[in-house]
């Protein structure tokens, strides 16, 4: 599949095809924020960003800034090229159907990657809300990708139908 036609980003913008390959990791002092069955599952102004081509910008958060007691571990693992074994955990908000494979983490990262050990990143597609200052962030299509689509980024993303030769 040809590679799609990069959108050009307006003033405050970044295009996800400005986005390096192998990913880099960015440090944002955004107050970043997980919302899930009006729980506050995570705040920090800490996060990492992991920034890939094409993909919308993964938010990484200390674990320290994360409520682990509305979190489980899960039997689902992958593995990323870049970044090594990745463990999921799922959502246990009481009041709230469990949500399974919520987020993941990287326990022992790949070489270059050691930055986002201690930090998980959330799927704003299983949780009910996912903020970078203010603005509530939209997920990438599909459901394989984690990527938070703000409205300082632009596409196209990859992750929809049709998007895997990208």
């Amino acid at each position: 599949m040809d590679r799609p036609t990069r959108i050009e980003p307006g003033p405050g913008q970044e295009s996800v095809w400005d986005y390096p390959r192998p990913p880099r990791i960015e440090a944002t002092d955004a107050l970043v924020r997980v919302v899930h069955a009006d729980h506050l599952v995570a705040e920090t102004r800490a996060a990492l960003r992991v920034l890939e081509t094409s993909q919308p910008p993964g938010y990484y958060l200390p674990i320290a800034d994360v409520d682990t007691s509305v979190l489980a571990a899960s039997a689902t693992h992958t593995w990323c090229e870049w970044k090594g074994g990745a463990s999921y955990v799922d959502l246990v908000v009481p009041g709230a159907p469990r949500v399974a494979d919520a987020a993941w983490r990287y326990l022992e990262p790949s070489p270059g990657f050691a930055a986002i050990a201690d930090h998980l990143a959330f799927y704003p597609q299983r949780v009910d809300a996912c903020f970078v200052d203010d603005e509530q962030v939209q997920a990438n299509e599909g459901d394989f990708y984690g990527g938070w689509i703000t409205s300082k980024v632009v596409g196209p993303f990859k992750g929809g139908p049709g998007t895997w030769g990208w």
